[in-house]
């Protein structure tokens, strides 16, 4: 299998990636034991380009790409920084019992 272990460029900085190398989300506060592999990135591209930071976060903390893109982004990046939490008037809300 490919992509266990690998190293990248990650704002000036070499770090390790790949789903062999453990860390923990990214997002300040969260302490969910992660990996640096490609089901954790925000973005499609480890170290980030463009359109993505190239952090890792837990599925808590990752949001599906704007229509067009690839990959997940994390709550900076998946709307140039609006916080898709928040209410907004065009919003679902589903209650589950």
């Amino acid at each position: 299998m490919g992509n266990m272990h690998g190293t990248v460029y990650r704002n000036g900085r070499q770090i390790d990636v790949g789903y062999g190398v453990p860390t923990t989300c990214e997002q300040p506060g969260c302490t969910e034991q992660i990996d640096r592999g490609l089901a954790y990135l925000c973005g499609s591209v480890h170290g980030g380009d463009e359109y993505s930071c190239g952090g890792y976060f837990c599925g808590q903390h990752l949001y599906t790409a704007p229509e067009g893109h690839h990959g997940n982004r994390c709550v900076l990046c998946v709307d140039r920084g609006a916080d898709p939490t928040e209410y907004s008037p065009d919003a679902m809300v589903a209650t589950f019992n």
